[in-house]
C-alpha cells in the first residue's frame, strides 16, 4: 500500500472540503480529522502516511484503515456511526420493576426511612437484581428513568374519608342551622406548633409527581391557638412558648369569651386536653354561652364558605393536627 499513489478528483476534493466544513460547524471533531487526513494523503503514500498520522495525533494503522474505507466506499466512509456503548446492566423490564419499587417508598422495601437516598437505591438494586452500580451513578440512572430529586410533603397517615363525609352530611347542617338561629359564631379551632429546627428532606420521585411522607402531626416549637368564624372570617389567636395543655387552652377560651358577647359554637378536634376534666368543667360552667361540637376521631376536614352576591376574599388557618380549615369570608 505504501507504493500506492492516491489521486483525488475535483469532485472528491469538493466533497471532502464540504465534509470538513460541515463537521467543523457541528463540532464533529472526529469526522473533520478523518476528512482532513484523507485530503492530506493525496500523492505518494510513503511520504504521506507518517506525516498525516503525526499531524492528527493518531496511529499509522488508523490512517491506513481510514484510507482503505475511503477507497472502498468513498466519502460515505467518513460517516461515523454513534457508538452503542456498553450494554445496560438492567433490562427494560427490570427498570420498570425498579420504578415500581421506588414509587412504593423506602419503608415498603424494608428500609427505616421514608425518603430515598442513592445508597439505599444502590442496595435495593443489588438485592432485587444482583447488579452493582456505583453510588455516584445512581442519580444519573434515576434521571434517565424519569425521576427527579424533590422535597417531600407530609400527609396525615390516619385520614378517614368516610367519617368525614358522614360528618359533613349529617352534623354540619345541624351546626349551621343552630348558628343561624342563635346568631352565633361558629368557631373552628385548632392549634399549630412551628418547629424551630429541621425541615422536610429531599427524595427521589417521578418528574412532576411530588412525593409524600406520612407524619403523626406532632410538633415542638412556637405554639399558636386559633379560632376562625365560619360566617364572618373573624380570627381569634394566641401565640405562646408554653405547652399546649388544658391550662393554656382554658386561658385562651377565657380570652375569646371576654372579647365577644355573642353565643359561640366551638368545633375542635379530639386532642387529649380538649377532653380533659378541667376543660369539660370549664365548658359546663359556660354552657349558656359556649356550645361545643367535637370532631369525630381521626377526622381531617376542609370547609369553605362564602356569602352569595358579595365579593369574597380568602382567609386561612393552617393547623398542625387533624383539622385543616380554609375559610372564604366576605370583606
Amino acid at each position: 500500500m505504501t507504493m500506492f499513489r492516491l489521486t483525488l478528483g475535483s469532485s472528491q476534493r469538493e466533497a471532502l472540503a464540504a465534509k470538513v466544513a460541515r463537521a467543523s460547524k457541528m463540532g464533529d471533531t472526529r469526522t473533520m480529522i478523518r476528512a482532513l487526513a484523507i485530503s492530506a494523503l493525496a500523492g505518494p503514500l510513503a511520504e504521506k502516511l507518517n506525516e498525516a498520522a503525526s499531524c492528527y495525533g493518531v496511529n499509522v494503522k488508523t490512517v491506513k484503515s481510514w484510507l482503505k474505507a475511503f477507497l472502498l466506499r468513498g466519502v460515505a466512509s467518513l460517516e461515523i456511526k454513534k457508538s452503542p456503548g456498553r450494554p445496560p446492566k438492567l433490562t427494560k423490564r427490570q427498570k420498570e420493576k425498579l420504578a415500581s419499587l421506588i414509587d412504593e417508598g423506602p419503608s415498603s422495601a424494608g428500609f427505616l426511612g421514608n425518603c430515598w437516598r442513592s445508597p439505599m437505591i444502590q442496595m435495593l438494586i443489588e438485592q432485587e437484581f444482583g447488579v452493582t452500580y456505583s453510588v455516584f451513578y445512581i442519580a444519573e440512572l434515576l434521571k434517565n428513568m424519569g425521576f427527579s430529586y424533590q422535597k417531600a410533603r407530609f400527609i396525615y397517615d390516619q385520614d378517614n374519608k368516610e367519617e368525614r363525609a358522614r360528618w359533613l352530611a349529617e352534623k354540619w347542617p345541624e351546626i349551621v342551622a343552630l348558628g343561624k338561629r342563635k346568631n352565633s359564631y361558629i368557631l373552628f379551632g385548632d392549634e399549630a406548633s412551628f418547629p424551630q429546627w429541621g425541615t422536610l428532606s429531599y427524595t427521589w420521585a417521578r418528574v412532576g409527581k411530588q412525593p409524600v411522607v406520612r407524619t403523626s402531626g406532632r410538633r415542638k416549637g412556637y405554639k399558636v391557638f386559633g379560632f376562625i368564624d365560619y360566617f364572618t372570617g373573624k380570627f381569634f389567636f394566641k401565640g405562646q412558648d408554653e405547652k399546649l395543655n388544658s391550662e393554656t387552652y382554658i386561658r385562651f377560651l377565657k380570652e375569646v369569651l371576654g372579647r365577644t358577647r355573642k353565643h359561640t359554637i366551638l368545633i375542635h378536634d379530639n386532642a387529649p386536653y380538649h377532653k380533659s376534666v378541667a376543660v369539660k368543667n370549664f365548658l359546663a360552667k359556660n354552657s349558656n354561652r359556649l356550645c361545643v361540637y367535637p370532631l369525630p376521631p381521626i377526622l381531617r376536614i376542609t370547609i369553605r364558605s362564602s356569602s352569595s352576591g358579595r365579593r369574597s376574599r380568602r382567609r386561612g388557618l393552617t393547623c398542625s393536627s387533624s383539622l385543616i380549615l380554609k375559610v372564604f369570608a366576605p370583606r
